[in-house]
């Protein structure tokens, strides 16, 4: 099912809005559609509302993302943190239109070869709703332009930004490797894991052996249980999760990682293509992700707008 290509988008999600989106739905198709619950206001930041529904849809995102710990907690300082950014954003209108925030929508189902509505429905049968991940979106475009305001270019760089300090560099656009990747998942459910897991292991070894192209690996699932084949799409090397990256990069097209053992089972990933690529979506993630490992300063002044701006705020439980 085409949702499932969502999934490894979503691992470096917190700063970057398009890279936000890094491992969301792996589980989504299993977990089925989540009704819906009443909602109370349960926070006021200020004059911001916090209902417990947002807080579910926020934990249910946590949750696909893997997040370990306290989700629920996670959630309602993720809210309340982002209910400050956003009064702050308001307060000096740099808050991102609605049209911004569904192009960058937009642009994300389409990189992983879905429509708005196909994405819409995936994030409806996870219990997030499209609503409530496009305003995720919108503070992470937004709160850049916050910080910009008050530190200069110390703050995030907008895309235009980047693209043209890559061009002020030389005219060339840098290149990177551009992935078209296919996730396969040996399913061990938790209360079994200590007795199938080796049985699960020498399975993922022989579908690995026998391995051709990401247009048989579903054939070759076929004589195995609990298997799961996900087209992950497109994927930049700058966007590659940090546990598969070392794996992918030294794997060949046509070839296959090593396994890995996770909470889900026994995984590895198939290299369906690499190639170079220089268009400005490349250039793009290159920059911003030198960016992000050059800008220790610029994070500590985040940290401390927000620090201040959490001081003055009103928060209220209820």
């Amino acid at each position: 099912m085409n949702g499932s290509r969502v999934t490894f988008q979503i691992a470096k999600a917190a700063r970057i809005y398009f890279l936000v989106l890094c491992t969301i739905l792996a589980s989504v198709l299993a977990a089925g559609t989540v009704p819906a619950r009443a909602s109370q206001i349960a926070i006021v930041v200020d004059k911001a509302v916090i209902t417990t529904g947002d807080i579910d849809r926020r934990t249910k995102l946590l949750r696909l993302q893997r997040t370990k710990g306290n989700l629920r907690k996670q959630a309602e300082e993720q809210l309340i943190e982002e209910a400050i950014k956003m009064n702050e954003a308001r307060r000096l209108r740099a808050v991102v239109s609605d049209a911004q925030v569904n192009q960058s929508f937009d642009r994300f189902a389409k990189s992983n070869k879905l429509s708005t509505k196909q994405m819409s429905q995936v994030l409806s049968q996870a219990g997030v709703g499209a609503k409530h991940f496009k305003e995720f979106i919108r503070v992470q475009m937004s709160w850049p332009r916050v910080v910009r305001a008050r530190y200069g270019s110390q703050g995030d760089m907008s895309t235009e930004e980047l693209v043209s300090k890559m061009l002020e560099r030389g005219g060339e656009k840098p290149t990177t490797t551009e992935y078209i990747l296919q996730q396969v998942v040996l399913v061990v459910p938790k209360s079994k894991r200590n007795s199938i897991m080796g049985v699960r292991k020498r399975e993922a070894q022989q579908m690995r052996s026998r391995f051709v192209s990401c247009e048989s690996t579903r054939q070759v699932a076929k004589g195995l249980r609990d298997v799961s084949v996900i087209d992950l799409g497109r994927v930049m090397q700058p966007a590659l999760p940090p546990a598969w990256k070392p794996l992918i990069e030294k794997t060949q097209q046509g070839g296959t990682t090593s396994t890995k053992v996770t909470d889900r089972g026994v995984e590895f990933i198939a290299i369906c293509s690499s190639k170079q690529v220089s268009d400005d979506l490349a250039a793009e993630m290159v920059f911003r992700s030198e960016a992000s490992q050059n800008r220790e300063g610029g994070s500590a002044n985040e940290k401390k707008y927000l620090s201040e701006l959490r001081e003055q705020a009103r928060i209220s439980r209820r």
